[in-house]
């Protein structure tokens, strides 16, 4: 008897999984098979499928798949979306296929950084339900922009009442959905901030689970001091510390990343959280605007022009400029490549020295200086910088605590001169970093681009190729992705990507963006809903 209900039993298990394949079309919405799987964790690949259903990970592993929509990955990598932690997008809804950023498989951003951000982030995050986006849009809270509601562009101290409205500016937009509070001490008026008005904001974005991510004070000869005052700031409101773009970019100090990384080290071994981001050029790219003292150009471009109007001051400004490039370590500003400059686009894709010698016939400093003058009193320019070393930037790359982030924005393609890295940062550590100087692992430059900005951000189901988690995937042949842009020709997009899957929707197909809109607004801990029907 108990023989007969033995292979009773047994005969309705085996129709009952013979029923399962034959319906295989309605479990899974697709399923990728013959797939190398770097899973997001920096463990080794494995061998397997992928099934994807509603939008998230249905099923990960070695199982049939006999009938359905199938991707075929066979001789490629499966791994999860790339996350790209340091972006400034808030006009992404201008360009929402984000297609610079998704052909190089990122298909999760994080804008509002170096302390530019909107301030009504319940309405940004808000739009992606009228005007949706191929990419999955998150934001953090900025304090120049803050600070400029508030303050406008005055360089003082704020009043204790101007801190408590920044203070509620903040909270606000945590609780409409901000990761974090950024900042930009370099730039106006943030530079004009002292510390402890940053670690109040820091406290009000901290009581919402943020991150405290900043474009510190000083990237060259004053790098040190503005590293420790970014993990103090993060100590003081008891927070993650998010250092962007690390970097030194004063050549009288190449070589010293270990000692600016062992800052962050010696941070981490006291128990705080503090990590960096990078993107995988010696170059960075900013204003021209950058180059000038912060008091020369406070109050505008307006009270700035007036300035350089007058005889004496402009000296003095002139006199700060020599200065501080000497310190540097560079002679003239040969480094400074015009990306965009509206007043006369001829100048863009030339360095300020080629400018000058154009212009004036002449390029020394004296003349470089005061094109820079002339192009800022007309409106200034965005600006590429060849401040970096090489060396600095593979030992950065290598350390544990390191993500891959751009720094980029939404890119028109053709439109000006930007920095390459808008259309090929994650493709170049893929290509050049991996597979050509090997300097980190396939396995970890993804972790790097993935679970670890995940967990950083606070993106818990995203980042890994994992059951339950959201299906943000990226399909590539480790043997050919690189990027193509360059300094000269930067408008070319990165090779190498076959598939690229955002929340579930297959966006780019290896030939072309599909027109499939399937990003989502990432909202951080501190977000709370508004009740339904509630303005």
């Amino acid at each position: 008897m108990r023989i007969k209900t033995f292979l009773l039993l047994a005969g309705l298990l085996l129709t009952s999984a013979t029923f399962s394949f034959g319906q295989c079309e309605s479990m899974y919405d697709f399923v990728i098979t013959n797939a190398r799987i770097v899973d997001g964790t920096g463990n080794p690949w494995f061998r397997g499928s992928v099934a994807v259903k509603n939008g998230r990970i249905a099923r990960v592993g070695r199982f049939e798949h006999p009938c359905g929509n199938v991707i075929d990955a066979k001789g490629q990598i499966v791994a999860p979306g790339f996350i790209d932690v340091h972006a400034h997008t808030e006009n992404i809804y201008d360009q929402p296929m984000a297609e610079n950023f998704i052909r190089m498989g990122v298909t999760t951003l994080v804008t509002g950084n170096c302390g530019g951000s909107v301030t009504e982030v319940g309405e940004f995050l808000g739009r992606i339900n009228e005007k949706p986006l191929a990419i999955n849009i998150s934001t953090l809270i900025g304090h120049n922009s803050v600070r400029s509601k508030v303050m406008g562009l005055d360089a003082r101290k704020p009043t204790a009442d101007e801190q408590k409205q920044m203070n509620e500016l903040v909270e606000r937009a945590m609780q409409e959905g901000a990761v974090g509070l950024a900042t930009g001490l370099i730039y106006v008026p943030g530079t004009y901030s002292e510390t402890d008005e940053v670690i109040e904001l820091a406290k009000a974005a901290s009581k919402h689970g943020g991150i405290y991510a900043s474009h510190i004070r000083d990237e060259g000869t004053g790098v040190v001091d503005a590293i420790k005052e970014a993990i103090n700031i993060g100590e003081k409101a008891d927070m993650p510390v998010q250092i962007s773009h690390f970097k030194i970019s004063a050549k009288s100090l190449w070589g010293q990343t270990p000692m600016t990384l062992g800052l962050v080290r010696d941070a981490r071994k006291r128990g705080l959280n503090v990590t960096v981001d990078q993107y995988a050029y010696p170059a960075s790219s900013t204003s021209l605007d950058a180059r000038m003292p912060t008091w020369a150009i406070a109050g505008g471009r307006e009270e700035g022009k007036k300035r350089l109007a007058d005889p004496e001051t402009r000296a003095k400004i002139k006199a700060d400029m020599k200065k501080g490039l000497a310190e540097r370590g560079f002679v003239d500003y040969a480094f400074a490549f015009v990306a965009s400059h509206r007043a006369n686009p001829e100048f863009n894709g030339k360095n300020i020295a080629q400018i000058t010698k154009s212009v004036r016939s002449s390029d020394t400093l004296d003349e470089q200086i005061e094109q820079i003058f002339t192009m800022y009193e007309a409106g200034g320019a965005q600006m590429v910088y060849q401040v970096m070393s090489e060396d600095d930037v593979r030992t950065i790359m290598q350390d544990p605590f390191t993500m891959i982030a751009s720094d980029s924005g939404v890119r028109e393609f053709g439109s000006g001169v930007p920095h390459p890295r808008g259309y090929g940062n994650n493709a170049r550590v893929l290509g050049r970093y991996v597979r050509e100087l090997k300097i980190v692992s396939l396995e970890d430059a993804i972790r790097k681009m993935t679970s670890l900005p995940a967990n950083v951000f606070g993106f818990r189901d995203r980042g890994q190729i994992r059951e339950g988690f959201v299906a943000d995937i990226v399909i590539f042949d480790e043997n050919t992705v690189s990027d193509k842009a360059t300094f000269e020709n930067p408008h070319q997009y990165a090779v190498g990507f076959s598939s690229v899957i955002v929340s579930g929707g297959v966006v780019f197909n290896g030939e072309k963006m599909t027109g499939t809109m399937t990003g989502k607004a990432i909202r951080g801990p501190g977000y709370i809903a508004k009740p339904s029907g509630s303005e």
